[in-house]
């Protein structure tokens, strides 16, 4: 197991969809490995592998002490909604109001290739919905209202790890999520 940095808000890599897992081999089990050690080091909720700069449909995480993965989601979301605090390890100490479905089914594989549905409501909903987004290229900044989403974006410009990204030639004006519905003003 190896913890791994984490992609930061910017990185070309958060905002491209990642490719479907093909070969369940130890390759895969050990990014599943190396998922789990640098989310539960950060501490996070959950953690996809374009955020360690992995391209493939894998996620973890971590909540009510459960501890889980999911390869190639598909999510069913119910139609009621639950507003409520969500942060991004991408987006460091940052947290803000996020609408997401109140439950979420999800559909995909372990490590293994067998089978795997995980039902959850509230955080586990939240983080289900959060980290496929991640595996779909899409950022919980593009589910904000537009207003918020304005504030977050003047909160992520004057952050301290922000500013380290562009001198480290992360650029987010260059590349931006294909859903995201406003401009950066850079």
């Amino acid at each position: 197991m190896a913890k791994q940095p984490i992609r930061l808000f910017g990185d070309p890599v958060l905002v491209t969809p990642a490719t479907p897992v093909v070969d369940f081999d130890k390759e895969l089990r050990q990014l599943v490995s190396d998922l789990t050690e640098t989310m539960k080091a950060a501490p996070g909720a959950g953690l996809a592998a374009p955020q360690i700069g992995v391209p493939l449909r894998v996620f973890v995480w971590d909540i009510d002490d459960e501890i889980g993965h999911l390869i190639n989601p598909s999510l069913d979301l119910s139609i009621e909604m639950q507003d409520g605090e969500e942060g991004c390890l991408s987006f460091p100490d940052l947290v803000y109001e996020t609408p997401r479905a109140f439950r979420a089914v999800a559909k995909g594989f372990n490590m293994h290739g067998e089978p795997i549905i995980v039902e959850g409501t509230e955080l586990l909903a939240r983080c289900l919905q959060h980290e496929t987004d991640h595996l779909n290229g899409v950022l919980f900044i593009d589910r904000m209202e537009s207003e918020q989403r304005k504030l977050a974006m003047k909160e992520i410009r004057e952050s301290e790890w922000f500013g380290i990204a562009t001198e480290n030639g992360l650029n987010p004006s260059i590349k931006v999520s294909p859903h995201t519905t406003f401009g950066l003003g850079f």
